[in-house]
């Protein structure tokens, strides 16, 4: 609402408002005792009236600014459209190569067409004119002022143009007429590339008022002016125009185009907003708004105090639950050391109520009686301000019974909404089933360690009684050997060379049962045996005698592969002999059943995965024996597990511990149609390092 119509509306509410007081306080009981609140209460109620005419009015103006605006910017658009197309018209021109007589008539009918298209021209690359065209509808445009002194505008555009592959528009300029007027134009330069280069110009001289007269005022300047303006407010072409006695809106849009930006203005005819609709739309509105929003705000306050009411609810419920499942004992004390709560798992733990400890003062219940002393001079050095140790301390608590149990108390000040302290807060753990666990704990790790050392000299023990059980064998046949010779006088020369060599092996089976002595022995103690590079065909040598002695006997023929130029491997000979050795015995002995008629074992040796900075040689051991069952494949490492009548069962289970302290790896696997291989890898000693 505008300035003097809100002055010529405020006279005559407050005429008809004091008219209707004076019946309103003369029909009132007390009479004109009253004036003072009804003039206040009714100078509100003119207030908010004044207000909501005043919003109604600013409102309906707003709409109307609102619609300029969007009149402005959809100007602007179709004005771009038509400028676009007028591209678009002038490139089908200049495709076809036309004739001048062509490319005049073309160029007649695009000016008969586009009243705001003045002149066209077409020029060389140089600029240099080759053919023109003037509008017939009026004379032409440069005939006071000559076509060369307003060239430098269109020579901007053009190189501009051509930069851009594209229309470019020069600024506006003033032209002047044989009458003594002018108007204001501008050129758009239109560049024609052929085979990648450039064929020359189309130029296009427009009126900035036959613009807006032909493109803008038919649709936009029936109700509004429309015009072109300069930055500073300057016009430089108008159509349209205004009535008097109307208000008028204005509204402005940048018309941006290439190489120059116009500013359109638009100046709107509007009536002023209606008074009187606006007052009673304006009442029924704030009222409705009123009333819903007073609605609207007791559902959503009885809604918030609902949910509030319905969360303290949940909330202390939740509280409620929490302290009766928590196993922690809480107890708070105020600055007096007087209880003010506890919760039921310290009830529990003292086995008191909590009507009985709450308001207690020192000494409590729950106190030893003959650590009373003690525990008053803590809780005074507590009570003087002394924060105890974040970790806790410990103390002894007695139940009401007369039991004595051991607690952790961590306590911390207790700290009010304002911020200050009102107390001490502690949390009580019983943990006197954790002393006695502990202790319990300590006795069992007592037991333990004794049984240890006992397991170990078993471990010790069995270990020996295994693997002195093969060179003792082999002792014992060379003896018997030895002995079965010598009964024999008449092949006494050969049986002596026998006998010297039964003897030979005798002593060697001794010595590396002496050898097996001290490596069971520091394989129990867990230490690092002496290590040697070895070369891996002298392993197999070394167990050949009683591998074939023990072949010899059960009818397996042995087979042996070695890989040729394989490097030394660094290990425990007498430990890895015995692993060899255990592995071919229990090859042999898989083939040693009834029904076996093709008993062959087979010892390779073959170079593994390796690569610059680790080399492994791998070991395997293959019987065409009845093979290993699925029960007993998960279990065959097992110490003390075993399927021989009378085997200890720590073979399989020393051989892999053997290997895994040389950093290798044991595994078997069945072989097709029958038989099982066991392999196992050593490191091996890389020649650089040899070297080194």
């Amino acid at each position: 609402m505008t300035q003097p119509a809100q002055q010529r509306l405020i006279p005559t509410l407050k005429a008809r408002t004091q008219a209707w007081w004076l019946a309103v306080e003369d029909a009132l009981p007390g009479g004109r005792g009253r004036h003072s609140l009804w003039t206040a209460l009714i100078t509100l109620v003119m207030a908010v009236l004044v207000t909501l005419v005043w919003l109604a009015g600013r409102y309906e103006a707003s709409q109307l600014q609102a619609e300029l605006e969007r009149d402005t910017a959809n100007a602007v658009t179709d004005l771009r459209t038509q400028l676009s197309r007028h591209v678009q018209a002038l490139q089908g021109l200049q495709s076809s190569h036309p004739s001048q007589a062509f490319w005049t008539l073309e160029a007649q009918a695009l000016l008969r067409e586009n009243r705001d298209m003045l002149r066209i021209e077409w020029r060389d690359p140089a600029l240099h004119l080759n053919m023109a065209a003037d509008s017939s509808l009026r004379s032409p445009v440069f005939e006071r002022v000559s076509r060369t002194e307003t060239l430098g505008e269109a020579q901007q555009a053009c190189l501009r143009a051509r930069r851009s592959n594209g229309p470019s528009y020069s600024s506006s300029y003033f032209l002047p007429q044989i009458d003594g007027l002018g108007f204001e134009v501008m050129d758009m330069c239109l560049p024609h590339f052929q085979n990648g280069g450039l064929v020359g110009f189309t130029i296009v001289t427009y009126g900035l008022q036959e613009i807006i007269s032909e493109r803008l005022g038919t649709g936009f300047g029936r109700r509004n002016e429309i015009s072109f303006t300069e930055p500073d407010g300057t016009r430089l072409a108008i159509a349209g125009s205004q009535s008097r006695g109307l208000r008028v809106f204005t509204a402005q849009q940048l018309v941006d185009l290439p190489g120059n930006t116009l500013v359109l203005r638009m100046d709107g005819r509007r009536g002023e907003p209606d008074l009187f609709p606006n007052v009673l739309t304006a009442l029924v509105t704030a009222m409705s708004i009123a009333l819903v929003t007073v609605m609207v705000l007791l559902a959503k306050d009885s809604r918030r105090r609902l949910k509030a009411e319905n969360d303290l609810a949940e909330a202390l419920a939740f509280r409620k639950a929490m302290e009766d499942s928590l196993v922690t004992g809480l107890r708070a004390r105020d600055l007096e050391g007087r209880i003010t709560y506890v919760n039921p798992a310290f009830c529990q733990m003292v086995g008191l109520t909590a009507e009985q400890l709450t308001g207690q003062l020192a000494p409590m219940p729950y106190w030893p009686p003959e650590m009373v002393d003690e525990y008053q001079q803590r809780q005074a050095i507590r009570l003087a301000g002394n924060a105890p140790p974040r970790e806790g301390f410990e103390s002894v608590f007695m139940r009401a019974d007369g039991t004595r149990f051991e607690v952790l108390i961590i306590e911390a000040p207790l700290i009010s909404v304002q911020g200050q302290q009102t107390g001490w807060m502690g949390a009580v753990i019983d943990i006197s089933e954790q002393r006695r666990i502990e202790e319990l704990s300590r006795a069992s790790q007592e037991r333990l360690q004794a049984t240890a050392r006992l397991a170990t000299v078993g471990e010790m023990a069995s270990l020996l009684s295994h693997e002195l059980n093969q060179p003792l064998a082999a002792i014992a046949s060379y003896a018997n050997g030895s002995l079965n010779l010598l009964k024999d006088p008449a092949a006494l020369p050969q049986t002596l060379d026998d006998v010297h060599m039964a003897l030979r092996r005798i002593a060697e089976q001794a010595g590396r049962a002496g050898k097996v002595i001290n490596s069971v022995h520091d394989f129990v103690r867990r230490r690092d045996q002496a290590r040697e590079a070895v070369a891996p065909q002298a392993l197999l040598d070394a167990i050949a005698p009683l591998v074939n002695l023990q072949a010899r006997k059960l009818q397996v023929k042995v087979h042996t592969r070695v890989e040729p130029k394989l490097p030394l491997v660094l290990c425990d000979r007498t430990m890895v002999e015995q692993v060899l050795l255990n592995l071919a015995r229990n090859g042999m002995q898989a083939m040693d059943q009834p029904g076996s008629s093709e008993r062959v074992l087979v010892l390779q040796l073959r170079r593994a995965a390796s690569n610059a900075e680790h080399g492994w040689v791998e070991f395997s051991v293959s019987d065409v024996g009845v093979g290993i069952a699925d029960d007993v494949a998960h279990q065959l490492f097992t110490p003390f597990f075993t399927t021989k009548a009378e085997g200890m069962g720590l073979g399989l289970s020393l051989c892999r511990t053997v290997v895994e302290q040389h950093g290798g790896h044991l595994r078997f696997e069945a072989l097709a149609p029958r038989g099982t291989v066991f392999r196992f890898t050593l490191p091996a000693v890389l020649l650089d390092k040899i070297t080194a």
